[in-house]
């Protein structure tokens, strides 16, 4: 089984998460992406948020949220991504870089705007009652 191996960054505000759509998609993801060569679960998050939103996670408030598993999207069936999920607080403002086209905050009822893998996370966050 090949797997896609990525991490992201929850961020949830006022019970909406904060999601980027790439240039060229038409599909929003959770902010993050996949390591490069022997990056932690830590660097790669940090790079990522960097790289995509300009700002700076503070590494001691980083927090493991869980690992979910889907058909990747826009991907040959049976290709799997795994998502690592983390929860932290960060520096810095909140900007889309030039590889981010928007970021918009989704909600329960954006299912339709968002990946495979995404639905999993979105349906964990609201059955915990952290997004509406």
């Amino acid at each position: 089984m090949k797997q896609v191996d990525k991490i992201a960054w929850i961020y949830l505000k006022d019970k909406k998460i904060l999601s980027t759509l790439s240039k060229g998609k038409d599909t929003f993801y959770i902010p993050g992406g996949k390591r490069e060569g022997n990056e932690t679960d830590e660097e790669t998050l940090i790079r990522e948020c960097k790289e995509e939103l300009t700002i700076h996670i503070k590494r001691n408030t980083i927090k493991y949220y869980g690992t979910f598993e889907a058909q990747a999207h826009g991907k040959a069936e049976g290709i799997i991504v795994k998502m690592t999920c983390y929860m932290a607080d960060f520096e810095g403002e909140l900007k889309a870089s030039s590889e981010i086209q928007e970021m918009k905050w989704l909600s329960y009822c954006d299912l339709d705007k968002i990946s495979p893998v995404d639905k999993l996370i979105f349906a964990d966050l609201y059955e915990k009652k952290m997004l509406n």
